[in-house]
């Protein structure tokens, strides 16, 4: 992987102390990894000083970068024990799956990014950073039924419903994470599933840019509520 300065690294540790650790994140593999993926290389070149900030950042083509205590948050409630088949739905630049390769590096992460500037641009990055990441240009809404079925799904970017898409493609026992309301809020959904069945947590609520496609939403349509499942 790529060095990075010695000021990103304490930047990194004060993000984790005062951003993750402050607000509940426990899991010690999950704030290792929060503590080690570089940020600022999976942001735009002008907003890297604010890379370790506790917000969203922008990151070209209407998408943006989550801030990174949901990052974490998402990730302990995986609850990854680092051998996983893992598939990061609406990947953006590539830092939610930088950081799930580095919590599996016994599996493997599989990225979907529908915005071909984006795709590219994480498939570049993760390489150059040593991320072991399979990244494909496509709707995520459908998953990726290649290399289904995955123990772990999250999804960054909001849903109206579940994609039924994705559910097939879980593994018995396995989780997904997905925002699922409307365009102006949502809330997070830990989804496991046991055989035939799905249970279903509610859990935070939450505010991410939406999932464009098939069971996302579509092009430039107006804010309606819909069923969560």
């Amino acid at each position: 992987m790529v060095d990075c300065s010695h000021d990103s690294q304490l930047e990194r540790a004060r993000m984790v102390r005062e951003q993750l650790e402050a607000r509940g994140i426990c899991d010690p593999a999950v704030l290792r990894a929060m503590g080690r993926v570089p940020r600022e290389h999976f942001v735009e070149e002008a907003m890297s000083p604010r890379a370790y900030g506790d917000h969203p950042l922008p990151i070209g083509h209407g998408q943006t970068i989550p801030q990174p205590f949901m990052v974490a948050y998402v990730a302990q409630l995986l609850r990854l024990s680092g051998r996983e088949r893992v598939l990061d739905v609406g990947a953006g630049s590539g830092y939610q799956a930088a950081v799930l390769a580095d919590l599996v590096p016994d599996g493997a992460v599989y990225a979907v990014e529908r915005i071909p500037q984006l795709a590219a641009l994480a498939a570049r990055r993760l390489l150059e950073l040593g991320y072991s990441v399979e990244v494909c240009c496509g709707d995520g809404s459908l998953g990726w039924a290649e290399y289904a079925p995955f123990d772990a799904i999250v999804v960054d970017a909001a849903v109206p419903r579940v994609p039924e898409e994705l559910l097939a493609q879980l593994a018995d026992g396995g989780r997904l994470v997905v925002p699922v309301g409307d365009q102006s809020r949502q809330r997070l959904l830990l989804i496991e599933r046991r055989g035939d069945q799905f249970d279903i947590r509610p859990d935070i609520e939450c505010v991410y840019v939406d999932l464009v496609g098939r069971y996302g939403w579509d092009e430039g349509l107006g804010e309606r509520p819909f069923p969560m499942v």
